[in-house]
């Protein structure tokens, strides 16, 4: 025994000694925490790159008429807007957390596939940086908005080849993260530790990396077919040659949709770990949550088509879609009443991640309930291509996913770093981001309502005061993000008091102990206590 644990011990020091050192570590890491740490920076720089895209955007809808670019570059930032803030802003980031705290919440070692976790990261650079170089090939960077529609995007210059081989890398990236996931979560778990006993940001993940699994191939097989049509000359999406462009449409949904899930069923893993947290309670109806989730997964495929209500299907197939996609609200208000039911009479305290869990219960239910408006396939029709679309995906993906991320980040922060951040410039960043995203998304609703077109440059008087409105609170929320850099980077230097062993249990958000007992840990609640 003595003799293995030498052993063992001289093994580890060995390790040590070679760990590779300065940029090395970062080269080759094999450490989920680093490479966490990795995806978590290029989200970072994706979010504020994708962000001055968004700037320009707003910048030209100020006022109306053709102020700053032309309308060609205007649709090209509309595209890569989209694209950079998906795929390299809120997906790497969701696998950055994974990669962080999934092998420390089963209590693994570390992620299964170690070597792949770092190829899986290191393509994302170079994919975005292919996409990027878009804009200064012949005829700039696509324009086809980030749906890629044929005829449409069949008109891109040179930049075409390079965008579609981007996208073929980030899906690459996705697949290997998310096989990444699925095998450690099944094969890595403690003893004790079986699947209904996982803390839900692992269950929502496995459910997310199935989801990855299934759709990017789909959106692989949709872009290579547009590929095929634009440089060798078949016809998949042309009708001249017997094609047919709402083909594309369908194949593109049928990845698109799962897509959206696959942005936001992380999101409900943090904020169903935040809240029980700080409300001091365990979480209500935990097994019903799992369920919901994997119900919302499977449902997500069924549901395509109510984003083509316009395109002409006949109306039994209008039917199927609107009465399918209505049916998702009830695992996702399942979801929202657990939440609240976890907060009811529980003992609550509002550091920053809880205020950024509530800010997400509360906004993303609006994004909800204007998605259950636009499933209605009559009023779609009203709907359909109007800012009303941009406000409600944009409800869902922002107080939604990104606001979430920050929760986490939040959340996790002082574990990561060893070391307290500052709570009232934090709470400070939640009460800007808060107002501004709302003073920026909110009337784009009554802007759609009134017929506004999305994806144009200029736009009719009757619209100018709302835009403006939206543009301020475009501007007052990308500048709040800068806090949040510099927030992060403090703790991460080591500014700000030393993080205790239960960091949340032993600081109120004014820094001081708590006076109140603190509570038993989560993890003892084997059945939650029952109520008499």
């Amino acid at each position: 025994m003595a003799h293995a644990e030498a052993h063992a011990h001289d093994g580890h020091d060995h390790d040590h000694n070679h760990a590779p050192a300065g940029i090395g570590r970062w080269l080759f890491a094999t450490n989920h925490k680093d490479i966490g740490t990795m995806y978590l920076v290029f989200a970072l720089i994706m979010f504020f790159i994708g962000g001055a895209m968004a700037m320009v955007i707003r910048l030209e809808l100020f006022k109306p008429g053709l102020q700053f670019v032309d309308p060609g570059f205007f649709n090209s930032m509309t595209t890569m807007h989209a694209l950079v803030m998906i795929f390299g802003g809120v997906m790497p980031a969701w696998t950055g957390l994974a990669n962080w705290m999934i092998p420390l919440q089963v209590g693994a070692p570390d992620m299964a596939l170690p070597r792949m976790n770092n190829y899986s990261f290191w393509i994302l650079p170079f994919a975005f940086t292919l996409l990027l170089l878009s804009f200064f090939l012949p005829g700039g960077a696509p324009a086809g908005g980030w749906t890629l529609y044929p005829p449409l995007v069949l008109q891109a210059g040179d930049s075409f080849g390079l965008t579609i081989f981007a996208i073929h890398m980030m899906g690459i990236s996705s697949i290997m993260g998310a096989i990444n996931v699925v095998v450690t979560i099944m094969n890595m778990r403690a003893p004790g530790m079986h699947l209904l006993k996982m803390p839900l940001f692992c269950w929502t993940w496995l459910i997310t990396a199935y989801l990855l699994i299934a759709t990017m191939p789909v959106l692989a097989g949709a872009v290579t077919m547009l590929l095929t049509d634009h440089y060798f000359g078949t016809a998949f999406f042309n009708p001249a040659g017997g094609g047919d462009p709402v083909m594309f449409q369908h194949i593109f949904w049928f990845f698109g949709h799962p897509e959206v899930y696959i942005l936001i069923l992380p999101a409900f893993g943090i904020v169903s770990e935040v809240i029980p947290t700080f409300s001091r309670k365990p979480l209500f109806g935990y097994e019903s949550m799992v369920y919901a989730t994997g119900s919302i997964a499977f449902l997500s495929f069924i549901v395509w088509a109510h984003h083509m209500f316009t395109v002409g299907m006949p109306l039994a197939g209008q039917l199927f879609f609107m009465l399918s996609t209505m049916l998702i609200a009830v695992p996702t208000g399942v979801k929202v009443f657990n939440w609240t039911t976890t907060m009811w009479r529980g003992s609550i305290s509002y550091e920053p991640p809880m205020l950024f869990a509530l800010a997400f219960l509360f906004l993303f239910t609006i994004g909800g309930f204007s998605g259950l408006m636009l499933a209605i396939a009559p009023v779609d029709f009203q709907y359909h291509d109007t800012y009303f679309v941009v406000a409600h995906f944009h409800y869902v993906l922002v107080p939604g996913a990104v606001f979430a991320i920050m929760a986490g980040v939040y959340y996790w922060l002082p574990k990561w770093t060893g070391h307290m951040y500052d709570l009232k410039l934090a709470t400070w960043h939640f009460w800007l981001s808060t107002i501004s995203v709302n003073v920026l998304f909110f009337p784009m609703h009554f802007l759609g309502l009134a017929g506004m077109p999305r994806r144009i440059p200029d736009y009719n008087v009757q619209f100018a005061d709302w835009n403006m409105v939206a543009s301020i609170g475009g501007f007052a929320f990308g500048l709040s993000q800068v806090m949040f850099v510099w927030i992060v980077l403090k703790s991460v230097r080591g500014g700000g008091p030393k993080a205790s062993a239960r960091v949340w249990d032993d600081t109120n958000s004014e820094g001081l102990e708590w006076t109140v007992p603190s509570p038993a840990p989560f993890h003892t609640f084997e059945t939650p206590p029952v109520i008499k």
